[in-house]
């Protein structure tokens, strides 16, 4: 079965302008010009975004979508995969958003956009919790790409949560994984991108 449909979650704090997400959405246009590509802009919400999400996808054939998530987008990414059994790919995927992201309660600034603000409320760490799919098994194929340079997330939680994914664990690098665009053929591939 090929994937006719490809759904991409950015980051905390990021937007369908990150540049994954951008090189994503080209390398899709170029290669799989047939693919039908979805990169939402998530509000703070982690139920808010994944209710997004899921009216979004509800009528795409759970047989033939995939799901790449980066950090946050990651976590949601295992998330989505669990409940409509697809295939996903998680890059510097965080492990524990729940713990990591308390510190960032208050208002916060887009990466993309300083000017744009919201304010990531103390219930929404409920909500991540709400949402963690740690304890299941993958109801699908998974990959996960892991920069052992993460200057955000440790790379030994990811690397311990995905043990059941094909694990990409690369030196070096950093938390923005700059070299994203040498894996899009390799990320293609393990999707089955018609």
């Amino acid at each position: 079965m090929t994937t006719t449909h490809l759904l991409y979650l950015h980051g905390f704090r990021s937007s369908p302008q990150s540049a994954k997400a951008r090189q994503m959405a080209a390398y899709v246009a170029l290669h799989h010009p047939g693919v039908t590509f979805w990169c939402p802009q998530l509000p703070p919400s982690p139920r808010a975004a994944m209710a997004l999400v899921a009216q979004g996808i509800a009528h795409w054939p759970g047989a033939a979508m995939a799901v790449v998530g980066s950090s946050l987008g990651g976590f949601y990414a295992s998330w989505v995969a669990h409940h409509k059994g697809c295939p996903s790919v998680m890059l510097n995927p965080a492990v524990h958003p729940a713990r990591d992201l308390e510190r960032h309660i208050g208002e916060q600034t887009s990466w993309h956009d300083p000017a744009q603000r919201f304010y990531f409320q103390p219930e929404y760490i409920g909500e991540l919790r709400a949402l963690d799919t740690s304890d299941q098994p993958p109801a699908a194929p998974e990959m996960a790409i892991i920069a052992k340079g993460d200057e955000v997330l440790d790379w030994r939680e990811m690397a311990a949560r995905y043990t059941h994914a094909r694990r990409i664990v690369q030196e070096g690098g950093e938390h923005a994984l700059a070299n994203f665009s040498d894996h899009l053929p390799q990320v293609a591939q393990f999707l089955r991108l018609a």
